[in-house]
């Protein structure tokens, strides 16, 4: 389930896989894998990629598709993992994350979900 709103073109600022969490690049024009859940989130790769230096779409508002990157449930507020795939955020007590917002359908490892963007910090 998709319903993309907002979309932005930047560059890549590496290798971006397709429907992967992103973070700013090195500049205000570019989007990378993100990596951590302390990363700043800004949107989803669309269901494309790019190779570094291209121009892409980053879906920044609606729902997405998204790679998962773990066992996640509807409703769970999402991260990234390591290399950009969605995950549920469960940060330490007293342990701020990142997230790139909430799970509209469950799945695991490797399957292809939605999440409704809403960029935003929880604490544990």
């Amino acid at each position: 389930m998709r319903n993309e709103g907002l979309q932005k073109t930047l560059i890549a600022g590496a290798a971006v896989t397709k429907n992967r969490v992103l973070k700013f690049g090195a500049d205000d024009l570019s989007a990378i894998h993100a990596a951590a859940s302390t990363d700043l989130l800004m949107g989803v790769s669309d269901n494309l990629g790019a190779s570094s230096g291209e121009p892409f779409d980053v879906i920044i508002d609606g729902i997405a598709l998204v790679e998962y990157g773990g066992n996640v449930t509807r409703g769970d507020m999402l991260t990234s993992d390591s290399v950009g795939r969605a995950v549920a955020a469960a940060p330490a007590a007293g342990v701020n994350a990142r997230v790139i917002g909430v799970s509209m359908i469950s799945g695991v490892l490797g399957d292809i979900g939605s999440v409704r963007l809403a960029p935003g910090r929880i604490q544990g």
